[in-house]
C-alpha cells in the first residue's frame, strides 16, 4: 500500500521506501515491432557468435603474436570474467541509465571494443579491448530477453521467445561455421570487425525506436556489494577456465582464486540481504520458477556450450576435418533447432502441451543425442556419421528454450523480468564455463587413463598385436614401436572424447525431471502486472 508523502509529493510504500511509478506499456505492433526486434536478435547474435569465432581463431592468433597458449587463453578468459560480472548487474543500470540508453551504450561499447580488437598490435592490448568488449556484452543477452518480453504483447511470448531462442541457441552453433570460415580465408581480425557494420544499424533502431518502460532513476551505487560480487563471480570464472591448464589445486593461484571466490560470493550474499537498494536484487528467487529454471539453464548451458567445445576438436584432432567442415558439421543440429523451434513457440503459446513435459523431455532428447554421439566416436567416422545425433540434439534445444523462458519470465510481476532474465542468462553463462571446465579435466585425465590401459594390451601374447608387428618388420623394427604407440594415443583419445559425450548424456538425463518444479502456467494467463 502507498501514501502520499506531504514532504516531496511523491508516493512512499508504508515501509517507507519510495514506491516505485507505474510501469509505461511499451508494447509495439507493426514496423515498430519488426525493426526493434531485428536490432535485438542482430545484437543477440553478435553477442553469442562472437565467443564462438574468436574461439575458432585463437591458433592464428597465438601464433601472430607469438604467444603460448596460456597467454592467448586470456583473450577468452577476460572476455567471459567481464560478461559474468556485468549480467547480474543489470537490472540495476537498466533503472538507473533507462533501458533504451544502457542498451544502445552496451552495444556500442562492443562495437568500439570490436574494432579496437581487430586493430590491436599486441597480445596485452588485445586482451585489454577484450575486456571492454565483454562489459559491453554482458549488457546485452539478458536486457535483449527482457525487451523482447516486453515489447510483444501476452498472446504473442512463445513468438518471442523462439526469436530469442535463435540467437543464444543457434548462434553458438553458427559460430564456428563462421569463425572457420573467416580464418581459413581471410585474417583472425576479421572476426572482430565483421561485427560493426551490424553493431552500428542495431544502435541506430534501438535509439530511435526502443521506448523505456519507466524514466531513470536515481539510486546510490553499493560499491562495498559491487566489488564483492566482482571479486566473488571473477574468481570463480578464472579457477572454472584456468583450472585444467594450471592442474586445479595443485597451482597455488587456483587454490587461492578458489577460496577468494567462496568468501567473496558468501559475503556478497550476506551483504546484499542487509541492504535496502542492493545492486543486486536477490529477492527474484523467492519464486520457485525462476530458481528451478536458473538450474536448468545451467544445465542447459553445459548441453549447449559442451559440445561445441569438445565436438569440433575431435573431428579435428582425431578425424583431420578443417576448421570449416567442423563448423558445417554444427549446421546440422542448428538446422533442426530452427526447424522445431517454431512449433516449440506455437505450442508454448497456445498451452496445447505443459511447458514443464516440453522441457523433460528437451533434456532426455538432448541425453539420447549425446550417448548416440558417443558411439559414433571413433576414428573412422566420417562427415555424415554426425548429421542424426547432431539433429536430435537440435531437436531438444527446441524444445527446452522457449517453454523454459515464457515459464521463468512468466512467473514474475512485469518490474522483476530483468531480474529474472540475468539470473537465468547467468546461469546459462555459468553452465558453459563449468562445462567447458569439467569436460577439458575428462578429455585430458580419460586420454591419460585409456592410453595406460590400451598401452598395457599391446603383448606378443595377443594374436592381433602380434601379427601386426610381424607385418611391420618384426620387434626388431623401430617404426613398429612407433606405429603402436600413434594407433593407441590415437584410440585413447577417442575413448576419451567419447567419455565427455556421456558426461554430458547424464547430466542431461539426471537434471530432466527438475521441470516438474516449475509452476505451471495458466491455461489463460491474465496481463502481467506492474507489481
Amino acid at each position: 500500500m502507498a501514501v502520499a508523502n506531504p514532504a516531496i509529493g511523491r508516493p512512499i510504500a508504508s515501509n517507507g521506501a519510495p514506491a516505485h511509478a507505474p510501469l509505461r506499456n511499451v508494447v509495439e505492433y507493426g514496423t515498430r515491432r519488426t525493426l526493434i526486434t531485428i536490432a535485438i536478435v542482430t545484437a543477440t547474435l553478435l553477442e553469442i557468435i562472437d565467443v564462438t569465432i574468436v574461439n575458432v581463431a585463437l591458433p592464428n592468433i597465438q601464433g601472430n603474436f607469438g604467444a603460448t597458449v596460456d597467454q592467448a587463453a586470456w583473450i577468452g578468459t577476460g572476455y567471459i570474467i567481464a560478461n559474468v560480472v556485468i549480467i547480474p548487474l543489470t537490472p540495476w543500470l537498466q533503472r538507473r541509465f533507462g533501458r533504451r540508453q544502457y542498451y544502445a551504450a552496451s552495444i556500442g561499447i562492443f562495437t568500439l571494443a570490436s574494432i579496437m580488437c581487430g586493430t590491436s598490435g599486441s597480445l596485452e592490448e588485445l586482451v585489454f579491448w577484450r575486456i571492454i568488449q565483454g562489459i559491453g556484452g554482458g549488457g546485452l543477452v539478458s536486457t535483449s530477453q527482457a525487451i523482447l518480453r516486453e515489447t510483444y504483447p501476452q498472446s504473442k511470448q512463445g513468438a518471442a521467445a523462439g526469436l530469442f531462442t535463435m540467437g543464444v541457441i543457434v548462434g553458438p552453433t553458427v559460430g564456428p561455421t563462421i569463425g572457420g570460415f573467416i580464418t581459413d580465408q581471410w585474417s583472425w581480425r576479421w572476426a572482430f570487425f565483421v561485427n560493426v557494420p551490424l553493431g552500428i544499424l542495431a544502435v541506430i533502431i534501438v535509439l530511435l525506436m526502443l521506448r523505456n518502460p519507466e524514466k531513470p532513476t536515481r539510486m546510490p551505487l553499493d560499491a562495498i556489494g559491487l566489488g564483492l560480487l566482482a571479486i566473488g563471480i571473477g574468481s570463480l570464472q578464472y579457477v572454472l577456465d584456468q583450472g585444467q591448464q594450471k592442474d586445479w589445486f595443485d597451482d597455488s593461484s587456483i587454490l587461492a582464486c578458489t577460496l577468494i571466490a567462496g568468501l567473496g560470493l558468501i559475503a556478497f550474499v550476506v551483504w546484499n540481504l542487509r541492504q535496502a537498494r542492493p545492486i543486486v536484487d536477490l529477492s527474484v528467487l523467492r519464486y520457485r520458477s525462476v530458481a528451478a529454471g536458473s538450474i536448468l539453464g545451467m544445465v542447459l548451458g553445459i548441453s549447449l556450450y559442451g559440445s561445441v567445445l569438445i565436438l569440433p576438436q575431435y573431428v579435428q584432432g582425431s578425424l583431420g576435418f578443417t576448421a570449416t567442415m567442423s563448423g558445417e558439421m554444427l549446421v546440422f543440429r542448428a538446422a533442426a533447432i530452427m526447424l522445431f523451434t517454431p512449433f516449440a513457440a506455437i505450442m508454448s503459446a497456445r498451452r496445447l502441451l505443459d511447458p514443464r513435459w516440453q522441457v523433460a523431455a528437451g533434456f532426455i532428447l538432448i541425453g539420447l543425442s549425446n550417448w548416440w554421439l558417443a558411439s559414433a566416436t571413433t576414428t573412422g567416422s566420417d562427415f555424415w556419421t554426425f548429421m542424426w545425433p547432431l539433429a536430435l540434439s537440435g531437436v531438444g534445444l527446441a524444445q527446452i528454450f522457449v517453454p523454459l523462458t515464457v515459464t521463468v519470465l512468466g512467473s514474475v510481476p512485469m518490474r522483476q523480468i530483468p531480474g529474472a532474465a540475468a539470473f537465468f542468462n547467468l546461469a546459462r553463462q555459468m553452465g558453459g564455463s563449468i562445462a567447458i571446465a569439467v569436460l577439458v579435466t575428462i578429455l585430458a585425465r580419460e586420454n591419460a587413463i585409456h592410453h595406460t590401459e590400451l598401452a598395457s594390451q599391446m603383448t606378443l601374447s595377443r594374436a592381433p598385436v602380434a601379427e601386426f608387428i610381424q607385418r611391420n618388420g618384426g620387434m626388431e623394427t623401430q617404426a613398429v614401436a612407433i606405429k603402436l604407440n600413434s594407433i593407441v594415443t590415437a584410440q585413447a583419445a577417442v575413448l576419451a572424447y567419447a567419455d565427455t559425450a556421456r558426461f554430458v548424456a547424464i547430466i542431461s538425463l539426471l537434471f530432466a525431471p527438475i521441470a516438474f518444479i516449475l509452476k505451471r502456467p495458466p491455461k489463460n494467463p491474465p496481463p502481467m502486472p506492474a507489481e
